[in-house]
């Protein structure tokens, strides 16, 4: 008994190692510094698994930010300095019910009225959008949160206060382009 005792327990702390080893951050260097977003994959397996895939292809380096609203959130993953769409993987199933909200500084999968449409825009919540979380009980509402800001802030809040100006399809374009120059996967440091 002992000795099935100690194997759960080495089994148990090997786990628990390897979880821990497993969290991730992803730091996008911007025109305006640094962003490092940590992941939240037990909550929302399928957007951190989508959001990786486009970060370790490179899909978000020299994409820009290409809707600011200054008291609700700062949107990227999409398009070029000359507002081309990049091409996309198929869309993923909406994450919104995962027990996370949109407070400030989480990170959300951004979709079409479709719930079922995100691919590889996001944004980052500059103040609290409760009103974005999953209703209780309405299947395919919500914006799905999948990671949080841990460090940066200070860099959302200064994009957030640029001046915007409406250009074709977008309402809320920084005038002066702001880019993500390169986004990178890092470990968590603990």
């Amino acid at each position: 008994m002992t000795k099935t005792v100690f194997l759960h327990a080495t089994l148990l702390t090997a786990l628990l190692a390897a979880t821990g080893a497993s969290a991730q951050t992803v730091k996008l260097q911007t025109t305006e510094g640094d962003i490092r977003i940590e992941l939240n994959a037990e909550k929302a397996p399928k957007s951190v698994a989508n959001f990786l895939q486009y970060v370790k292809a490179g899909h978000y380096n020299g994409v820009i930010f290409h809707r600011v609203i200054q008291n609700f959130m700062i949107q990227t993953g999409g398009y070029d300095a000359k507002l081309n769409q990049r091409p996309t993987k198929p869309p993923i199933p909406l994450e919104s019910d995962n027990g996370l909200s949109n407070l400030r500084g989480t990170v959300a999968m951004a979709r079409t009225n479709d719930p079922n449409s995100a691919t590889s825009q996001f944004f980052i919540n500059v103040v609290d959008n409760i009103l974005l979380d999953a209703d209780v009980g309405r299947i395919g509402t919500g914006y799905a949160v999948f990671g949080q800001v841990v460090e940066g802030m200070d860099v959302v809040d200064k994009i957030r206060a640029v001046d915007t100006k409406a250009q074709g399809v977008h309402q809320n374009l920084p005038v002066k382009p702001i880019f993500i120059t390169k986004a990178l996967v890092e470990p968590v440091k603990k």
